[in-house]
Formats: C-alpha cells, structure tokens, sequence
C-alpha cells in the first residue's frame, strides 16, 4: 500500500468507524480496497506507530468529568527524565509535555489532568507529589473551553 493511501485511510477514520454492522467493510468500500486490506493496514499503521490506538473519543464534560487542571511543574532539568514517566503513567493524565522556560516562568513541565471533581484533580497532583518528591507547581483549572479538537490531516 502507498503512503498517499495509507493518508487516504487516516484521514477516512478520523472521524471514526462508521455505525454500521460491517463497519471495516464500508470504509474498505469507500477506498477501494477489501476489508482484510483495510483491517491489516490499520494493524501495520498501529505497529509502526503511525497510529496509536483504535478507541471511542468521549465527550468527557456531557459524561461528568467537569474538572481539569493544567498543572505546571517546576522540575531540576537533571530530573525531567525522571519525573515525566512518572507523571505521565497517572491514568487522569491525558497530556504530558516538557516545555522551555523564560525569566519569571520557571514551570517546564505541563500535566492535565481530568477529574470529576476538582478534589480528585487535587488527589491526582498529591499523588504526583508524593510519586516524585516535586512541591513546585502551580494549578490552573479550566473555566471555559472555546475549541478541542484533535490533530486533523
């Protein structure tokens, strides 16, 4: 298969699978392909990494899931290595990334975190805390959220 279709199939599933009783089938249809082509390239994008997973997106708010704290930490470059796997292994973590700092803004490390309540958030962080011995950190709870959408191709 050719990178141009293996785009081709992405871009076909980003919207995710079709609601139908031959889901695979439908989006084969719609390439070109047979389903079993379908179906093996999606294993062969998910082996090499070109995909990370095949799963349902949740609408986490209309769920309950009201509280999300993006939590900035301050961590020792020396130690970044360290605490990222650490903090990224938390299952209320959804992002985890390693940013630069400037003068007056000495956090490089961004967590967010989901929870139902603002104190799971907090549980969350003190668990973090605890986990890698870090205490400087600021929380910034979401108050409105204007767009979320994923990286579209």
């Amino acid at each position: 298969m050719t990178e141009d279709l293996d785009i081709k199939l992405i871009k076909y599933m980003q919207d995710g699978l079709p609601l139908t009783k031959t889901p695979y089938k439908d989006i084969a249809d719609g390439l070109g392909m047979t389903e079993d082509a379908v179906i093996e390239r999606l294993k062969v994008l998910l082996e090499n990494g070109k995909i990370r997973r095949l799963a349902a997106s949740i609408a986490h708010r209309k769920i309950g899931i009201n509280s999300n704290a993006m939590t900035v930490w301050k961590v020792p470059s020396e130690r970044v290595e360290e605490c990222g796997p650490i903090m990224a292994a938390f299952e209320e973590v959804t992002h985890c990334y390693e940013r630069p700092t400037f003068p007056g803004w000495e956090y490089n490390v961004f967590t967010m975190i989901h929870g139902y309540t603002d104190e799971e958030c907090e549980n969350v962080i003190e668990s973090i805390k605890q986990k890698t011995g870090l205490d400087d950190y600021v929380m910034l709870y979401s108050e409105r959220e204007f767009k979320k959408v994923g990286v579209r191709i």
